[in-house]
């Protein structure tokens, strides 16, 4: 598929075939790439990142953080998306020059361990799904990423992802040399196309930076992206169901087959 991609910045390759190449290999680590559900869950219970509860079902600990933390939230300043963002307290700025220390240092901590990449796409209908490889050192990560995502074969296309997320929870920030709030740092840079999460193993915080990236990108497409689910009707009536955080915050709306 054909997108309309951000010009880059950088011509190195931050995808598993690039990180493999220039890290990875060297060091003699694995990379686990496209893992199927069922392998996914051997791996995270063979490196005790989670237990089976009843039922089978995945059962992990995300440690000290149990939800977003929006505060810790930047986008690279840059001149391809500057003109575009509203910048505030919600998008703040980080400046290129920190953004890539950050990133070469996310970078070495993921090149001393074994990673798990899934290569996925976000969006149903294929005139508007992007690809998005997700770059992980746990295993569980993988499996949200395989779970909250599309998988198709092929995904990620033969001239690489739109979208890279590097995700690496136990790598943190240092405020004082990393220009963040705290050790918590999520970092979208729409030139080099990344995505940096690390200081936490909440697993939300990838799916809101990849919805993020939908905000950003799709209305300059003319497509509203929703936080929601739809379901047609049998005479093509559709019923959008829009959620928010929190118990009983479910709203349905029912619209028509033209809409």
């Amino acid at each position: 598929m054909s997108t309309d991609r951000p010009a880059s910045s950088d011509d190195r390759d931050w995808g598993a075939e690039g990180l493999a190449g220039s890290l990875f290999d060297a060091s003699g680590r694995a990379v686990h790439r496209n893992l199927s559900t069922p392998r996914l869950i051997e791996e995270a219970i063979q490196r005790r990142e989670g237990r089976l509860a009843e039922g089978g079902a995945l059962v992990v600990d995300t440690g000290q953080h149990t939800g977003r933390s929006p505060n810790d939230k930047f986008v690279v300043r840059e001149p391809t998306s500057e003109d575009r963002i509203w910048w505030g307290d919600v998008n703040q700025p980080i400046d290129g020059r920190r953004y890539a220390a950050l990133r070469d240092r996310v970078l070495a901590h993921l090149g001393t361990r074994d990673i798990f990449v899934e290569d996925c796409f976000v969006g149903s209908e294929p005139r508007h799904r992007l690809s998005i490889r997700i770059v992980a050192e746990t295993a569980w990560h993988a499996l949200f990423a395989r779970t909250m995502f599309v998988t198709v074969a092929g995904s990620g296309g033969e001239s690489g992802p739109d979208f890279t997320v590097l995700h690496a929870p136990s790598c943190r920030a240092v405020p004082e040399i990393d220009g963040t709030r705290s050790e918590v740092f999520v970092v979208l840079n729409f030139a080099e196309r990344v995505m940096l999460i690390g200081g936490t193993a909440y697993a939300g915080e990838v799916k809101k930076s990849v919805f993020t990236l939908l905000n950003y990108l799709m209305p300059q497409r003319d497509v509203l992206p929703m936080h929601c689910s739809a379901n047609a009707g049998p005479d093509g009536d559709v019923a959008l169901s829009l959620a928010c955080p929190g118990p009983g915050r479910r709203r349905s709306r029912r619209m028509p087959a033209a809409c």
